[in-house]
């Protein structure tokens, strides 16, 4: 058994932020059913799907991943009879998930309101830039826009320098993990009322929500924290140094961890009883830093980890894509799966994160191609005679 395979999803997501809510989803054992146009389907698939590093079979690195474990069918929504079919797909579903842009749904007929009068029991969420009520609901927005307004970036990068967006794309990423969070508490509620109902998620509320305790932090005193690169605006140790090899990361938070830490290193300067408390570590937090520097460059990152290790210092490498998904930590967990395509070819990715102690079985199907799907939902789904489906697809409603 799957925590979720007793649900259907209508995913009709495109792009980064709904598709990555409906693949954590699927991941959990959603029945997860795409809903394309015909012709190109959604946008993901064309990304990145004519390059010979990162695409295979049709198919880029995005949709390769986003897209593991669902399925595909090919309606024209544009067309009346198109809607009618998607209206009887909902007939039959527990969720619907878009990420179009504000408005779109209901100049579709595929709204919250429209839909709960085929389905009172449906779940719709929608995920957009900015929400669905507000001065700024229309305004469009992607990943960085997003993190620009959120706040995030203004904290992110060197002390006086320039604001940096995260390396990964946060912005959509923490709206589609909200979006599934929504999703599942949804489902839950519907246990006890008895309905569904609508999930209005916007990707800057989400940024904001994590800015969590520093958002308050700046609520009480009304002072901006500043950027500070790899460090720490309380603790001293907290960053990112160099050794011999590669970068390493040490991370002193409270007094006892710098006292070990500065009898390990047996550096006079940090000896000194003056750095014993954070006020004048803090305070000198420059020189500390440049000492500890001074201390790491003279051996390899090996070997500082493992004597780190041994007094129980919080400590890492800096690790790059190579030593991160080869991590035996990471390979135990099966934090990288073997996913295998149509023709036998296996494209490796990153695990589903949420491990389960019973409802727990790890299933990676390939992504499917455009409209894969399409006769099994509508015979098997709808009770269609599969000659309805081929006169449907012969007037280009379905493919």
């Amino acid at each position: 058994m799957r925590a979720l395979e007793h649900i259907t999803i209508l995913d009709l997501t495109h792009m980064l932020s709904g598709p990555y809510a409906t693949q954590l989803l699927a991941d959990m054992g959603a029945n997860t059913i795409k809903v394309e146009p015909p012709g190109k389907g959604e946008a993901t698939r064309q990304l990145l799907a004519e390059s010979k590093l990162y695409g295979t079979q049709g198919m880029g690195a995005y949709f390769l991943t986003l897209c593991r474990n669902k399925k595909s069918i090919a309606i024209d929504l544009k067309s009346h009879e198109g809607v009618e079919i998607f209206y009887q797909l909902v007939e039959h579903a527990d969720v619907v998930v878009n990420n179009f842009g504000e408005g779109v749904p209901a100049r579709l007929g595929i709204d919250f309101n429209t839909l709960k009068q085929r389905n009172p029991n449906i779940i719709t969420c929608s995920i957009t830039g900015f929400g669905e009520t507000g001065p700024e609901r229309a305004r469009p927005a992607f990943d960085l826009v997003a993190q620009g307004v959120g706040g995030g970036m203004s904290i992110t990068g060197e002390e006086g320098g320039a604001p940096l967006r995260s390396g990964i794309p946060i912005g959509d990423l923490g709206g589609g993990m909200f979006a599934a969070i929504g999703i599942l508490g949804a489902l839950s509620a519907r246990t006890q009322t008895g309905k569904g109902q609508h999930i209005d998620i916007s990707m800057q509320d989400c940024q904001v929500s994590m800015l969590n305790y520093m958002a308050t932090m700046y609520l009480m005193s009304g002072v901006q924290p500043p950027a500070v690169g790899n460090g720490h605006f309380v603790h001293v140790p907290y960053g990112t140094f160099n050794t011999k090899t590669r970068h390493i990361i040490v991370a002193c938070m409270g007094d006892a961890f710098f006292i070990k830490l500065a009898a390990l290193l047996e550096d006079p300067e940090l000896l000194d009883e003056k750095f014993s408390t954070q006020p004048e570590r803090w305070n000198q937090r420059h020189h500390i830093n440049h000492r500890v520097q001074v201390c790491f460059e003279k051996e390899s990152c090996e070997y500082w980890l493992e004597l780190l290790r041994e007094h129980r210092i919080p400590a890492a490498p800096v690790n790059d894509f190579s030593h991160a998904l080869t991590d035996a930590q990471i390979v135990y967990r099966d934090m990288v799966v073997p996913v295998e395509l149509s023709d036998g070819e296996i494209v490796n990715q990153p695990g589903n994160p949420i491990k389960y102690s019973d409802t727990y079985e790890d299933i990676f199907s390939a992504p499917p191609t455009l409209g894969q799907q399409t006769d099994e939902v509508m015979t098997s789904l709808l009770n269609y005679e599969i000659s309805q489906v081929i006169d449907l697809k012969n007037k280009g409603i379905l493919s």
